[in-house]
């Protein structure tokens, strides 16, 4: 396994396609299946690249299996805070160590940015990746997003890394 930065010529669309099977997969029974179901090829190749945005690939045996993106945060109310936007595996790499090394190579990546306090939203039903997250330092806020999806509305909640 080994990870590393995105390069220009990596095919963003094989980087959607871990977008795509790990949404399908951890938000089966959260999101409704058929917005998951329509969730186009490609969806996600297009904001890869968004200005500001880190974006990291995991390989196994030079398979992608696995993305995060993160930057300074997106939110002018967490100014100064460290965001990581996305960590995404395919599905049948989840719960064997995979994401755990990708975690904290995005947390030291934006901790050797100086940031002390890093963030991520996660959806609150979304229990494995609660889970996940709590197991590895991070703590809930009370800090929530409020949105539809897929024209469920769900609620995001915010969880913080203090670092140093």
């Amino acid at each position: 396994m080994y990870i590393r930065h995105i390069r220009p010529e990596d095919d963003r669309m094989s980087i959607s396609e871990i977008y795509e099977r790990s949404w399908k997969h951890a938000y089966k029974d959260i999101l409704p299946d058929s917005y998951l179901n329509a969730i186009p090829r490609g969806h996600w190749a297009s904001v890869i690249d968004s200005p500001g945005w880190n974006t990291l690939i995991l390989f196994d045996r030079g398979k992608m299996v696995g993305t995060s993106s993160f930057c300074q945060s997106r939110f002018p109310q967490f100014e100064g805070c460290g965001e990581i936007i996305s960590l995404y595996l395919l599905p049948e790499y989840m719960g064997k160590g995979y994401g755990k090394e990708l975690l904290k190579f995005v947390t030291a990546e934006l901790s050797a940015q100086g940031f002390q306090e890093i963030f991520l939203w996660v959806l609150e039903e979304n229990n494995r990746a609660r889970c996940f997250y709590e197991r590895y330092g991070f703590l809930k806020a009370e800090d929530v997003i409020e949105e539809k999806i897929g024209g469920k509305n769900v609620r995001e909640i915010r969880y913080v890394l203090k670092s140093g």
